[in-house]
């Protein structure tokens, strides 16, 4: 094991569970100082009590400015700097069609999806710029890459992350700051096997699912995209702003084989005529 991140201090939204809490233990394993900010305070406790004296736990609502900036105030306070903000809580939101859906179920959708990533971005930048370093990383989806994967509401929130993250890359990149996202695809967590199985504990099922689903056979793990944020934020990446990563399994790519790459080989040509 590393120590990537000895002595830095990491924020993480809705890391009590999934996808944020797996981040939240692997920053910790590479030294860093965490703070747990989540609604979930009971699990976000836990995690803290697991991870030891370098975590902190703060409820946090993402959607109320002063929440969050409250909480980047805590990790200055704590650990004297903000070094890696992971605007990662989410929800799935408003479904069904976009003939039902309601101007409530969208405005909560838009604010946690979105506005939220806007304020982490926000706040997370007003420490960095006078360090001159940080690292700014937010979740978008394979919904904000192609049409078809999620909901309409959380598709055009995970879009604008992108849209977002490449702007504020933009800005930033004159201060030291790198911003930079990443793009799950189907991940075993709470929230997918919610989705799946209407239990978010069914984790098993939720795994086989993802697994007969996935091009390369297996399912996505909470751990396959908290290594990518690790490797987004460390000086690896140093070279990397503005930028998505795709983890899917190259389900975005196309990369499950098509019948026609797995048949006999020939030509098939038009009014069904064979051969070269």
């Amino acid at each position: 094991m590393t120590n990537r991140f000895d002595g830095k201090t990491v924020l993480i939204t809705g890391a009590a569970s999934g996808i944020g809490a797996e981040t939240a233990r692997r920053f910790a394993d590479e030294g860093a100082n965490l703070i747990v900010a989540d609604l979930q305070k009971e699990a976000g406790t836990a995690l803290v009590e697991e991870i030891g004296d370098a975590a902190r736990f703060m409820s946090v609502n993402v959607i109320q400015e002063a929440q969050v900036s409250a909480a980047v105030d805590f990790a200055v306070a704590e650990f004297g700097s903000l070094d890696v903000m992971v605007n990662n809580a989410g929800i799935v939101g408003a479904i069904g069609s976009i003939m039902e859906t309601t101007e409530k179920e969208y405005d909560l959708t838009a604010d946690i999806l979105l506005k939220g990533v806007f304020f982490g971005m926000k706040h997370a930048a007003r420490v960095m710029v006078p360090q001159g370093s940080g690292s700014i990383l937010s979740l978008s989806s394979v919904a904000g890459v192609t049409g078809g994967l999620g909901p309409h509401i959380y598709a055009a929130c995970k879009h604008g992350v992108i849209g977002m993250t490449k702007s504020v890359a933009s800005e930033m990149s004159q201060h030291g700051v790198r911003v930079n996202a990443v793009a799950p695809g189907s991940i075993v967590s709470p929230m997918t096997a919610d989705v799946g199985t209407g239990d978010p504990t069914d984790l098993e099922t939720t795994a086989e699912g993802i697994g007969e689903g996935s091009p390369l056979g297996f399912a996505g793990m909470p751990i396959d995209i908290a290594e990518g944020l690790l490797y987004l934020a460390s000086d690896a990446a140093r070279y990397v702003t503005g930028h998505t990563l795709v983890i899917d399994a190259g389900m975005t790519t196309g990369a499950k084989p098509s019948r026609l790459t797995t048949r006999e080989s020939g030509l098939l040509r038009e009014a069904g005529g064979r051969g070269a």
